[in-house]
């Protein structure tokens, strides 16, 4: 590669140097212009989710900042808030916005004049001189790349970007953070309540061995009925093992969550407790406005912002680079007479540095920065489209679970007077065992059911809050404290 540079000395260079400053400005390259997306005008899910359901999503704009509030859950707003100041992937994200802010830093420095400062001594002999000989030195110099062509300007524009990618990919994580706490805490209180179904559903059964095991000892039953009933009641009794590991490491999974140790939450969630309420209403407001939410969107947004920008900074590449210098510098063989102005020297003026050849490098280069661009467009609509796709999702979720719980209800009850009138007529003597235990085994899967629906039910207005972009607030500011980097 060869470089070339002119230097300029004559009376005119300041008329020379204020035509360049005046020239600055051009700014080479594509100017970013936000994407067009096509966006539904509704909901299709909303219309099916408030089919006279008890909770219904509604096109009513939603208050998302804080939608963990809705489920009226003391417990679990604490364990958000809880998680929001101390999860350590939440503490990995502001780390890399800190990166990306240092980094403009450095890309805004470039736009300053560069100034550095020199001095030495040295004691020699020559061949000239049979004694030794003192030399003091020191010196100023000066360099200012005048952006004329953008290339600063559009790499300051592409940090900028990277900033806000970082920042919006922080309250992704926020937005995910929030959701995981809120989906063990759910799954913890649903495991909870599945115990405490199979303790009742067990003590009814052993009541009903019990009453077969008289029958037996009275001559009306036999053996077999004896064994099935105890069978069905060491069947009921398995399953309350399986739920308490399950409910044990929700605990666990929360307080890795909140940068606990697995065992610190124990004491405060083992007591069995019910699930949190699901409001009645669920505004979600209109398709418009989830591109203004969801931060994986506006992250995708920025990124395509600096890919942009970079083509600048390509472009740039083709154009000369013009600089002003300067230097002052002070030689002397005496300390004392050091700073005389006979022992000063300078110089000032303009520089211009063009590659003249690179082999192609430079356009390739920005045909790379443009396929970059492209890349970064393609990712961006597929975010657009994963967003929208995820909201349909849980409504679709959200509203059929509801229909699926209001038949398990029905299912419920129904097996309730299924089971007492089973009771009631072996007891008379009018019904064989075989019908109580399928009875009972029947009412044990529906209440069982039923509170996995009302966990599943819950969960998918979680997933419907994660998709509309809530539980992004302004977070404690550490981009300035180092300290807080550390555990």
């Amino acid at each position: 590669m060869k470089t070339t540079i002119w230097h300029f000395s004559s009376s005119k260079v300041w008329v020379l140097c204020m035509a360049m400053l005046t020239a600055s400005g051009c700014m080479v390259g594509p100017d970013y212009i936000r994407p067009q997306t096509t966006v539904p005008a509704e909901w299709a899910g909303v219309a099916e989710a408030s089919k006279g359901q008890p909770s219904a999503a509604t096109a009513g704009e939603p208050e998302l900042t804080q939608w963990w509030l809705q489920f009226n859950d003391p417990t679990m707003t604490g364990l958000v808030e809880e998680a929001l100041k101390a999860n350590l992937d939440l503490r990995t994200a502001e780390t890399v916005v800190r990166q990306a802010r240092a980094s403009r830093g450095i890309a805004s420095a470039a736009l300053w004049p560069s100034v550095g400062a020199s001095a030495g001594y040295q004691r020699a002999r020559t061949a000239t001189s049979p004694s030794d000989q003192n030399l003091f030195q020191a010196g100023l110099d000066a360099v200012w790349e005048l952006d004329i062509f953008g290339g600063l300007h559009r790499n300051l524009e592409a940090t900028d970007a990277t900033v806000e990618a970082s920042v919006e990919n922080m309250h992704d994580v926020q937005v995910s953070l929030v959701a995981e706490v809120a989906l063990n805490y759910i799954q913890l209180r649903g495991y909870q309540q599945e115990i405490l179904v199979a303790q009742k559903s067990l003590h009814a059964q052993q009541q009903t061995a019990d009453i077969t095991r008289k029958l037996f000892n009275a001559g009306f039953d036999t053996a077999l009925d004896v064994a099935s009933a105890d069978a069905a009641v060491a069947t009921t009794d398995a399953q309350i093992p399986v739920y308490e590991t399950a409910a044990r490491q929700s605990i666990y999974a929360l307080s890795i969550l909140l940068a606990r140790h697995p065992a610190d939450l124990l004491k405060q969630l083992s007591p069995q407790a019910s699930l949190p309420s699901v409001p009645t209403k669920v505004p979600i407001g209109l398709p418009s406005g989830l591109l203004r939410r969801r931060p994986d969107v506006k992250a995708a947004e920025a990124q395509l912002h600096a890919a942009t920008a970079q083509i600048g900074v390509a472009v740039a590449n083709f154009f000369p680079q013009f600089s002003l210098t300067g230097s002052v510098n002070w030689n002397s063989n005496l300390l004392q007479s050091w700073w005389n102005t006979a022992n000063r020297t300078f110089g000032v003026g303009p520089s211009v540095t063009w590659p003249i050849f690179q082999g192609g490098a430079t356009a390739a280069n920005v045909r790379l920065q443009e396929a970059l661009r492209d890349q970064a467009f393609i990712t961006y609509q597929k975010t657009v489209l994963t967003a929208f796709q995820d909201v349909e999702n849980a409504l679709t979720a959200f509203a059929n679970e509801q229909q699926h719980r209001t038949l398990l209800s029905d299912a419920v009850a129904a097996n309730r007077k299924a089971v007492a009138l089973s009771l009631e007529l072996y007891t008379g003597g009018q019904n064989n065992f075989l019908t109580v235990t399928t009875a009972q085994q029947s009412l044990y899967t529906a209440e069982n059911a039923l509170v996995q629906s009302n966990c599943t039910m819950a969960t998918d207005l979680v997933a419907l809050y994660k998709a509309l972009g809530g539980g992004v607030e302004p977070l404690p500011s550490r981009a300035d404290t180092p300290k807080d980097a550390r555990l």
